[in-house]
This record gives structure tokens, sequence and C-alpha cells, in this order.
């Protein structure tokens, strides 16, 4: 038996069978007892331990690690474990839910696999596939960092001092609470062992078994959301209708109907539900739904035997895909890709599929990222899909504002309702409280100080909903401005972090001009589209005509721009680096500025 003492739980998971309807919301602590498998041959009775304990009251909460496969099968090949291949905490009782954390933490992370090597493992996933040895396998590589707290946020109420305490102890909780804000819904664990904690806000259904009936659904197709309404549609569309993502999805539903068969009653393997589209706040997932009625006397042990890992994070043929697996990744998976989840008084069990899940040891995280290998699979497509996935652990491991920057002009805040609009949106998009009120009131507090003369109003939201604005003086427009055209690409166009307007500006930083009389950069995506400047819109006179970029091409919606397309001052268009040649005028555009006749200095090198 473990030592007990600081080993901690949380349960935050959909009804699978009711996803929009009430979560379930359990706190746990002081368990009776720890249950471990450190080697193979205990995986199967630890998990028969569980089964036992809830049948007799016990709540159960833990995890299987992707290297325990082989337990219930020798020919599933893994990379040597470097924890408990199973470890579960047995619980009396559940305790209430517990305050919000209101400190933040900061990881700087570092990828854990070089684009060179990632193409080099596609090409070597693709000849196999040619070769027949496999239809497809889930490639996946860490990124890891330091975990550190940061200070805490200004506090809505005095009662966060408590959760302020308990923060300071444990960063790993702060973290997972804006991993939440990050990845809202699914089935989100967290578990502290003692010897580690892990974070995982997992989309991913393993399986629900209950009732004698088990209920799996496998997610495998990604796209990116788009950056509109109608934009974000026609994502949800492309996914659903794509040759390429319906065969990857339907290869592991064939996988898992193949997989449940081995403990199923005969003729009960369904198939409800086929490439259904999820939002997710980065990228649309496609998931189908897989059931059965287990035999009579199968047990969880069982359950885990038929199905572990998932066929999603593997491939298929598993035996296969998972060879190809340990040859291409150079070290364990851990409880990313494993099972994580709750097996409740009576029997009930519920798992996820630790993706979009970070392990914590001594304050070290690391968290997995990967994507299903096809023969359609394109290597830039893969690597920008992984570079989606990581948006949502990029963005709860940043410290950043909603921001909003309006012009105070004699005591009248140009364009509020607007920027309020827009504030209250990208509010929604991160999970931040909004309160129009309360920002109302914090802006008019300024005007005491600043009713009359120009003024620059910095108003942020901060991830708590606490509210700050401050006023800075608006020196005089400039009649005439000079642009730079970027150097390079900015990358992940479709980014959170350029659809909606915060302090977190790192990579519209790294294109601030050098030169002193150059006003801002003109910047283009991968796809050689003029998308936007980095501190306002652009706009541009081609063929007679005043255009600005849509926001397919990657921009922020800016307040002046949306104005100037109403009034029919300009209309969309795309423009590529190769027409800049064809442009006759540029303009600067943002709400604090207006409209700025602008000068394009320097051409693309």
């Amino acid at each position: 038996m473990e030592h007990t003492a600081t080993v901690c739980a949380r349960i935050d998971f959909a009804d699978p069978h009711h996803p929009g309807g009430a979560r379930t919301r359990l706190a746990f602590s002081a368990p009776r007892q720890c249950l471990v498998a450190n080697q193979l041959a205990d995986v199967r009775g630890v998990l028969d331990a569980v089964q036992a304990a809830a049948l007799a009251g016990a709540w159960c909460v833990g995890y299987v690690r992707y290297e325990a496969a082989p337990a219930f099968d020798e020919a599933l090949l893994v990379h040597a474990a470097d924890g408990p291949l199973a470890w579960f905490a047995v619980f009396e009782a559940v305790q209430p839910w517990p305050a919000v954390p209101t400190h933040t933490v900061e990881v700087v992370w570092h990828d854990g696999m070089a684009r060179a090597d990632f193409d080099h493992a596609l090409h070597r996933i693709h000849t196999d596939i040619a070769a027949g040895a496999y239809y497809q396998v889930n490639l996946t590589a860490p990124i890891v960092g330091n975990i550190a707290p940061v200070a805490a946020a200004a506090s809505p109420s005095p009662a966060a001092s408590v959760a302020d305490a308990q923060t300071t102890a444990a960063p790993a909780q702060a973290l997972f609470a804006a991993l939440q804000r990050a990845q809202p819904g699914g089935y989100s664990v967290y578990l502290d062992t003692g010897a580690e904690q892990i974070l995982s806000v997992s989309p991913e259904l393993f399986f629900d078994w209950r009732d004698g009936t088990v209920l799996t659904r496998p997610m495998k197709g990604t796209a990116a959301r788009g950056a509109t309404p109608e934009d974000d549609a026609a994502q949800a569309q492309a996914l659903q209708a794509s040759t390429k993502e319906r065969a990857e999805n339907v290869m592991i539903v064939d996988l898992l109907r193949n997989d449940l068969s081995r403990i199923a009653a005969p003729f009960s393997v369904q198939v409800p539900r086929l490439f259904h589209a999820e939002a997710l706040p980065s990228v649309w997932q496609m998931t189908s739904d897989v059931t059965a009625r287990t035999r009579a006397g199968v047990g969880l042990a069982d359950v885990f035997g038929a199905l572990f890992p998932c066929g999603s994070v593997t491939g298929a043929p598993k035996a296969a895909a998972m060879q190809a697996i340990r040859a291409l990744e150079r070290g364990p998976r851990g409880v990313y890709c494993g099972a994580l989840g709750l097996v409740r008084p009576g029997g009930v069990a519920t798992f996820n599929v630790p993706i979009r899940t970070v392990t914590v040891r001594n304050g070290v995280a690391r968290c997995g990222i990967g994507s299903g290998i096809t023969a359609g699979s394109t290597a830039p497509a893969e690597w920008d899909e992984w570079a989606h996935k990581q948006a949502f652990v990029r963005r709860a491991s940043s410290v950043f504002d909603v921001l909003e920057t309006l012009a105070l002009r004699n005591g009248v805040f140009q364009s509020i309702n607007a920027h309020l609009a827009r504030m209250a949106t990208a509010a929604a998009h991160f999970g931040y409280p909004w309160d129009e009120g309360a920002v109302r009131a914090a802006l008019q507090g300024l005007l005491g100080a600043h009713g009359q003369g120009d003024w620059r109003v910095r108003l942020l939201l901060q991830s708590q909903g606490a509210v700050a604005a401050q006023a800075y003086a608006l020196p005089a427009s400039p009649a005439r401005v000079r642009l730079q055209l970027a150097t390079q690409a900015l990358e992940q166009t479709d980014s959170e972090f350029v659809r909606f307007k915060t302090t977190h500006r790192a990579h519209y930083d790294a294109f601030t001009p050098t030169q002193p009389d150059v006003f801002d950069t003109v910047l283009w995506n991968a796809r050689n589209e003029i998308t936007e400047c980095t501190r306002g819109n652009v706009a541009m006179l081609l063929h007679g005509q005043w255009v600005t970029p849509p926001l397919r091409c990657g921009l922020l919606p800016g307040v002046a721009r949306a104005k100037a397309l109403a009034e029919g001052r300009v209309t969309e268009a795309v423009v590529r680096v190769s027409d800049v040649a064809d442009v006759t005028q540029w303009a600067f555009v943002n709400s604090l500025r207006g409209w700025i006749a602008a000068d394009l200095v320097s051409p693309l090198s």
C-alpha cells in the first residue's frame, strides 16, 4: 500500500449518453488505499480489485498506462514504462468541489520533434503502408516544459484567498483550471498520485460500461476552426465530407467493432452514429459511436483486455501499428494514450482516452501531441494539425489578458459598443468571465481625470474576470506613414491569438519594424496572402478598387475595418504577395488612428 496523504482526484465528466446534459463533478481526497501494478502480471489483478471495491460501494479513480498493453496481449509491443502500469485510488466518499484557483502558471514549452524528423517518420510510415504492413499509424511526440507559478490576478472576491494558498503549494492545480478554460467540456480528470500530477482535459471517451452495455466513441479526423461563423461551418462540413478523414475514422471504427466482438453478445455490436463533427476551441474533431452488449461474466479486466489501448491512438491493425510506434517514437507515452477514469459504486466505469493531457513530475510538464497517419496524409497538413492540437495547452500555459484599445476623445469613447461586443466574443472563446456592467464601470472611472483631450485607452480583461482600464495621451496621427512588407510568412495565421485581440503578442512582436521611420509591417500567411499589419488592418487600392483581406486569410476583425466595409469604402478580396506590384495605394486602418495613407517602402527580399 502506498502513502496516501497527498493523493487527491477531481472528475469533471460529460454524460456520454447525453453530452449536452448535466456534468458529473466529483472531488476526492484521502483514499483508504491505492492499488498499484508495477509488473505486467499484476495489471489484471488491479483491475479485478478495482471492480470488487466498486461493487462493494467504493469510488475508484485511476489510470492504465499505454505501456500496460502487453498485459492483455503479448503481441502489442511498447517501450519500457516510466511509472506504474496501473494505478487506482479507492475512496470512501465524495468531497466538496474545491474553489477555482486564482493564481496562474506559465510554462515555456519546447517541441519534442524537429520538422525534419517528423517528415522522415511520415516517409517511413508511407513506405510501410505501401508495402502492406498496416493501414494507419498514430504518430506522437511530447512537448516538455517547466511549470512555474505566477502572481495571482486581482481576485474578484475575498473568498479567493483560500484557493490562492492552495495554488501556491500546487501550481499543477492552477494549470488544470487553466486547461479546463482552454478545453472545456469532455472528460476532465485531475489526479495527484503523490509522485506525479495528471491533468487531463480529454474530449475523447474511451468507453462507458454500464447496465451490460459498452459505448465507445473513437475520435479520428481533424480540421481547424474557421475565422468566421460561415467559414467555421464550412470547415466542419469539409471535415465530414473529406474522403481522407472519413477513411481514417472508419478504419478505427472497424477496429473497435472487431475489438468489441471479443466481449459482445452475438450480433450486438452496432454503429449508431458515424462521422459526427464535434466543436472544440481550436479544432473540429470527428467522432463515431460503436456499442455492444457484453456477455455474461465479463469483468472490467475483460473490457480492457478487448479494447486497450484504444484504436484511435494506435492505428490499424493494432499490433502492427504499435510495433511501428515503438520503432518511430523515442520513449514511452505513459498515461497519455492509455486510459484514465472512474469506476463508481456499483461498477459503472467511464474512462477517457488521455489525449489533451499534461503530466507533471517535480515541476516538469509533459504533453503528448499526435495524429493518425494514412496513405493520404501529407507532412505539411499533419504538421499543421499538430500545431492546432497544441493550441489548448499553449493557451493555458500563457498568462494573457483579453485586450481592447480604443480612443477617448473629449470624454466620448469611440465605437465603444463595437469594441465591447468584440471583447465579449473573445471572452466567450477563452472562457473568461464577462460582466459588461463591470467593464463599462471601469471605463467610466477614467472620465474624471481624462474628460478632455485625446486618449488611448487600454482595456484589459483577466482570466478570472477582473477588469483594468488605463489611459495614455494620444498624439495626433500622422498624415502618412511608411509600411514594410514582411520578409517571411507569419505562421499559424488561423491561431486564436490572431483571430482575437489579447496581450499575447510574441508572434506580432517578431515583425516589429527595426527602422525608426517605418510605422508597421504588412504581414502575409503561408499561402502568400496579405493579412494585416501588427497593430492594425490594411487596405489596398488594387485595379481601381479599395480592398482589404477577408478574415479567412488570418487577421483580427478590426473595428475600423468593419466600419469601412459597412460604409462601402472597401470590399473584401484576397491579395497575394505576387499582387503587391499592382497595388497603387496603401492604407493603415485601426479604430485608434482611423484611416492613414501609407507607402510600402520595402519589397519582399
